[in-house]
């Protein structure tokens, strides 16, 4: 990515077990490298009352993804499909434009074994 290109951030809430292989993913073989991750509880709109007691919290990643803005759509569909975001309990996901971006690039590193 190029610090001169316009860019979007796509923003992911998906079960916590989901994120670290789409995280693998947009790394290693879309070139990818500005992406964060982080935590959060709660409980969903659809969680049945039964589970809506005190400590019956679920753990959510959140995932933020700047990408070019001219492919943008793309990167929004195929992490849709790679993160299964239309199946239930999938998550949800959303894309918004960015005021200021700085790009950047990462060394190349050896794999860690």
């Amino acid at each position: 990515m190029d610090a001169k290109d316009s860019q979007k951030i796509i923003t992911c809430i998906l079960p916590k077990e989901k994120a670290m292989p789409l995280v693998r993913t947009l790394a290693q073989e879309q070139g990818l490298n500005a992406v964060d991750l982080s935590y959060a509880r709660g409980v969903g709109r659809i969680t049945p009352l039964l589970h809506r007691g005190i400590g019956e919290t679920s753990e959510r990643a959140i995932l933020t993804i700047a990408v070019p803005a001219s492919a943008a759509d793309d990167y929004f569909e195929l992490i849709y499909e790679i993160a299964e975001i239309n199946h239930p309990h999938g998550g949800l996901m959303f894309m918004h434009g960015t005021t200021m971006a700085t790009g950047f690039a990462l060394p190349d590193l050896p794999e860690e074994q």
